[in-house]
């Protein structure tokens, strides 16, 4: 990570990182729905477990299993994905997504990623999230949309 990227000592960012242990784990279970699943094949029995809700739902694993412990005014967004989608998960079957803090600088969390269907995984990887204090992002992405519409 670039030297830029981090926060000077002191700050919000570096204490709460401090609450997030390397080794923190999270879990959660998904149910494969018609609506997660790739339909351009043209084939019903052919569908399966698309790879952007995959990637999805490791996100949001990894961020669900450190919100707890950043407090109300902080979170966290996604900053880098580096995930295989190793096999197809069909229509009806339950997916489980596993994440583990493996890396904390500054304000930047590193987490290995994994999914598995009932006979195998279906997906491996890396996932990094910046923390961020919830208002200042807010405001930016308000500045942003502002200066897009022509407001300022």
């Amino acid at each position: 990570m670039a030297r830029e990227r981090f926060q000077a000592a002191g700050t919000a960012y570096n204490s709460c990182v401090q609450n997030v242990p390397i080794g923190t784990k999270g879990e959660s279970k998904l149910l494969v729905t018609s609506e997660l699943c790739i339909n351009f094949l043209g084939v019903e029995s052919g569908r399966v477990f698309g790879t952007p809700w995959l990637i999805w739902h490791m996100e949001l694993t990894a961020r669900d299993s450190v919100k707890a412990l950043l407090g109300d005014t902080l979170d966290t967004v996604g900053t880098h994905v580096d995930v295989r989608h190793l096999a197809a998960t069909p229509l009806g079957m339950e997916v489980t997504f596993r994440t583990e803090v493996i890396g904390v600088a500054e304000r930047h969390l590193r987490f290995k990623v994994e999914a598995f269907d009932a006979k195998e995984k279906v997906g491996e990887g890396f996932h990094e999230r910046g923390i961020i204090q919830i208002d200042r992002f807010a405001s930016r992405v308000q500045a942003k949309a502002a200066e897009f519409r022509g407001g300022g």
